[in-house]
Order: C-alpha cells, then structure tokens, then sequence
C-alpha cells in the first residue's frame, strides 16, 4: 500500500494571520500531524484543509479535484475573511503530496 505525505506550507497571506508567517509548514502523514516538524494547527487551517487532506493521503490526484495544477500540488485557503469583517486574514496554503513508502 502506498503512502503519503502532505506538507501544508503558507504561501500567501491576505490582511494578518496571528498564527502563520509566509513559508511556515504543517506536515501530514498516515493519518496524523508530525507536530516535531509542524507549526501550531489554527482551527480554521484544519477545517479547510481536512476533506481535502484524507483524499490527498488516499492518492486521488489534485487535478481530478479541482483543486490543483499538478496531481501533487494543490491549493486551499483557510475560511478567515480578514478586515473588514475580522482583524485576522486569509492564509493560502499550498499542500505538496510525496510518496513515503510505495
């Protein structure tokens, strides 16, 4: 069975995030969050990308969900509309698949 990981990396962010800064990461494998090579999980960073994350990890391609340019790369925003309905902002992420064990 092959597996995966998925690493989350802030690629843009639009209005302030009090959490991320531009290149921080999140990294997913088998299931769980590798939180020695992780940042802290925003809540809203989570819920975004969870759907997304279990297809990801099971080897459905980006390109089949829309949500990609290549079948390893893929692109998901946290739910944050920033100013001027919230002080935070908008965190995109960029989520990049690699084989673990094929």
């Amino acid at each position: 069975m092959t597996q995966y990981r998925v690493t989350a990396t802030v690629k843009e962010i639009r209005g302030k995030c009090p959490l991320y800064a531009h290149g921080e990461k999140i990294v997913f494998e088998d299931f769980y969050v590798k939180s020695s090579q992780s940042k802290d999980i925003c809540i809203h960073a989570i819920s975004a990308m969870s759907t997304l994350l279990s297809t990801l990890l099971h080897g459905r391609s980006a390109v089949d969900l829309g949500i990609g340019p290549e079948p390893d790369v893929s692109y998901i925003q946290c739910p944050d509309p920033g100013p001027p309905y919230t002080k935070g902002g908008t965190v995109v992420f960029e989520l990049k698949r690699q084989i673990i064990r094929g």
